[in-house]
């Protein structure tokens, strides 16, 4: 395998809008680990809260790693084993303190499962409290309250430009003591001198014994950039900054498209497969056509073996919420069709003859199926193919046969 190490960060980039992980995510990333290829999530949230991600995505059972804290600490999610980890100079929290006071900051920080700070009642602090999960502690002064290494420390306030004029300050009289990120428009955070997913990177790279060279990350913010630029293959999503997307390789869907798992599908599962067909073009150029139209996207283009996928929403299932019949042999159409124009010799065109198709079991709307189309025959003046079309889960949903005649252009 050209890529052993997949680095995915979370929010923005393998959730969706709403912060939920897809079923063609999930199915797409447990594949990825059962072709023993490791995964690690790349987060700016602490541990706790990426541990029903962690589960969803079985990463203890596969040896996965999550990179919490934007960088500043790596653990093995099936030992536990602290791989890599960069605390804050604790002294420095006193002046923290004393410039957040002079400009009415609001501080937080993450300790065991809660997020601690001096104004629980901030709508900022609430809100992060409920993304990860965790409970909330107020306290007067953090300094005073925090006796253990801290990962991260959280600015918090509504004017950015506040939060801008504060880390140029950081930068300059902190140089060498702590960096900073400005993840949000909200929140300044602070952590431990050379933090930073890059870093993180680095470390698991050595402990996993690989190259960055066989790095696979996936990003959408301004903290992924580093972490882009040093991988082997950096790839930022279509909702991505225009800085994120200039430092990445390419650019894949965006969150709410199931972008990450259709470039890992790309990058990974193809890769075995490798053709001269440019999937991106072909998707491009299908985007006012019935396939554009009904969601299809194709992931694996060859004369051996075409995949594409397709959501069941809106376009494609039935009235009563489960995938429509004549959207499935649609897909199975086109998948097939493709494989035939590729196989095909430059002075021959091909076109439909004859399809028929089992449906086996129903897949329900959200969910998003690959089609797998394989050559049953590929003659002279016809090719049948194969096309079994799976749910997210891999449960076989339809088995369509495909024809078509090969005709000498005119």
């Amino acid at each position: 395998m050209k890529y052993k190490l997949l680095l995915l960060d979370v929010d923005g980039t393998i959730l969706d809008s709403q912060r939920q992980l897809s079923k063609h995510t999930i199915s797409t990333l447990r594949k990825v680990q059962q072709m023993g290829i490791r995964v690690a999530l790349a987060s700016g949230r602490p541990e706790a809260g990426l541990q029903a991600i962690v589960k969803d995505l079985d990463l203890a059972t596969y040896d996965g790693y999550v990179i919490s804290n934007n960088g500043a600490r790596v653990v093995s999610s099936r030992t536990d084993e602290v791989i890599f980890q960069r605390s804050i100079d604790p002294t420095l929290l006193p002046y923290l303190e004393k410039k957040s006071n002079k400009l009415g900051l609001t501080m937080a920080c993450y300790l065991d499962n809660d997020v601690v700070s001096t104004d629980i009642s901030n709508p900022y602090v609430v809100e992060e409290a409920q993304l990860n999960g965790m409970g909330l502690r107020e306290v007067p002064k953090l300094s005073d309250y925090i006796t253990q290494d801290l990962c991260k420390v959280i600015l918090i306030h509504e004017d950015e430009q506040v939060l801008l004029g504060f880390q140029e300050h950081a930068n300059t009289h902190l140089s060498g003591l702590m960096d900073t990120i400005h993840s949000r428009p909200s929140f300044l955070e602070f952590v431990g001198y050379q933090v930073g997913k890059s870093y993180a990177m680095s470390a698991l790279v050595q402990k996993l014994g690989i190259s960055l060279s066989e790095v696979l990350a996936i990003g959408d913010g301004e903290a992924d950039i580093n972490m882009l630029q040093m991988a082997g293959t950096g790839v930022a999503m279509g909702n991505a900054m225009e800085s994120v997307r200039r430092c990445a390789d390419y650019v894949t869907l965006s969150n709410d498209q199931d972008g990450a798992a259709v470039a890992i599908e790309k990058a990974l599962m193809a890769e075995a497969r490798q053709t001269e067909v440019p999937i991106d073009a072909l998707n491009a150029q299908s985007a006012t056509t019935l396939m554009g139209n009904l969601g299809i996207q194709y992931t694996v283009a060859s004369a051996q073996r075409v995949e594409a996928t397709m959501p069941v929403d809106h376009r494609t299932r039935q009235p009563f919420g489960i995938l429509h019949g004549g959207a499935t042999l649609a897909l199975a159409e086109t998948v097939a069709g493709l494989g035939s124009m590729i196989a095909c010799k430059p002075d021959e065109t091909v076109v439909g003859m004859q399809v028929s198709g089992n449906h086996v079991s129903s897949a329900h709307e959200g969910d998003t199926v690959r089609a797998v189309c394989l050559p049953v025959h590929l003659g002279r003046s016809s090719h049948v193919w194969n096309v079994d079309i799976f749910t997210s889960t891999g449960r076989l949903v339809s088995s369509v046969r495909v024809v078509n005649s090969v005709m000498r252009k005119r």
